[in-house]
Formats: structure tokens, sequence, C-alpha cells
């Protein structure tokens, strides 16, 4: 048994715990300490003028992952209108709302990281040799966009969809921006997306987790 007074060993006790609490203070005054919502679920936000604000830091690299098509320029005569990956996320609720319904609920986003086919020393089909064989890799970030179903925000848009583009092109993108024209991105949508204006054909992530009929 210690023979130091209970004074003293009172506060050696005291000292983990009264720094544990000003390493905690010092976090949460940078920011690193943060309270996620409590259902793990994102909400758009938007300016007084009506744009989409894009999501800070990167949120959606968190987010479920659920494929990357891809349709390189030199497999589409130089002028594929997306010519990178597609590096497409879900948010958490709307993920798990798709795992027990098999639908997207009201208020699901659908983020769209594009990403760069690797160019160096390419072959006449866009591929390159790498170490794993000759194929497709991805190269730099190169643009962003999100899809927001929201009959709230968008009761005449077809599926209540709405497409935005927070730039075609190398970080940084833009902080905010409005809503395409639907004539923009909903025709090709609605004549060749598997299921609810979404090509769920092409996301094997969301086919694997559809519930048994």
């Amino acid at each position: 048994m210690s023979t130091l007074p209970f004074r003293h060993r009172l506060r050696q006790a005291a000292r983990p715990a009264a720094a544990a609490a000003l390493i905690a203070a010092s976090l949460l005054a940078v920011g690193v300490l943060t309270a996620p919502a409590q259902d793990g679920g994102f909400t758009p936000r938007f300016t007084a003028d009506g744009k989409l604000m894009l999501p800070e830091a990167a949120l959606w690299r968190e987010w479920p992952y659920i494929g990357a098509p891809l349709t390189p320029n030199a497999l589409n005569e130089g002028a594929a209108p997306f010519p990178e990956f597609h590096s497409v996320y879900i948010d958490p609720v709307s993920w798990a709302h798709w795992r027990e319904t098999g639908e997207f609920r009201d208020g699901t986003v659908l983020a769209k990281e594009l990403v760069t086919v690797l160019d160096t020393d390419a072959f006449p089909d866009g591929s390159t040799q790498q170490v794993s064989g000759r194929g497709y890799f991805m190269g730099d970030f190169a643009g962003f966009e999100i899809a927001y179903k929201s009959a709230k925000h968008f009761p005449e848009a077809p599926g209540n969809w709405a497409y935005f583009s927070f730039g075609h092109h190398a970080p940084p993108c833009s902080a905010a921006t409005s809503a395409m024209p639907n004539e923009a991105c909903s025709a090709c949508h609605q004549a060749s997306a598997a299921q609810d204006f979404v090509f769920t054909q092409f996301y094997p992530v969301l086919e694997a987790a559809r519930p048994s009929q």
C-alpha cells in the first residue's frame, strides 16, 4: 500500500483524467472530434440562392461504394462524354433502405467522383502496361457530381431526381452549384437506366444487396 499522503495520491490520480480532458478539449477546438448524425444520415445543404453545397471533407468517401463504370475516349472515337472512371457512392441511410426494400428512398444521394484513366505510354486503345498486366488504371481526380432524389426540392423533375456537377476538371471543385437542366440528364436516365433513373445494371454491389423477392 502506498505511503503517500491521501491528498497527494488524489492529485496523482486526477492528473491522467485532467490530461485526457485537456486533449479532448483541444481536439474539439480544432474540429477533429465531430458528432455524427444520430442515424448516420446526410442532409444536403443549399445556399440562399438554391445552389447545392459541396459536402465537406470529401464525406462521400466514407459511404458505401457501389461501382465504377468506365467509357474511355480511346474506345469512343476520342469523344466520350465522360471519359473517366466514375467512382459512385450512396449515402448510408439510403444504402440501408435499399438493402431492406430494393428501392431508392426520397432523400437518396448518389455521389460520383470522376477519375482520369492513366495514359502514360498508352496503347491505341487507351490501355497501359502495368505490373499487374495490360489494362485501364486510375489516374487523377477529374471532377465530382451528385444525383439527389427529393420530392420536396424537385417536385417537377422526372423521378424527383436532380443532377449537379461541381466541375468536370481537376480539383478544386466548385463550392456550390445549381441543378443541371432536366433535359441534360433525365432523358438518358429515363431511356436507359434499369431502375428509377439509376443505372443499377452497372452497379453489382447494389444488385448483390437487393433483397430477395
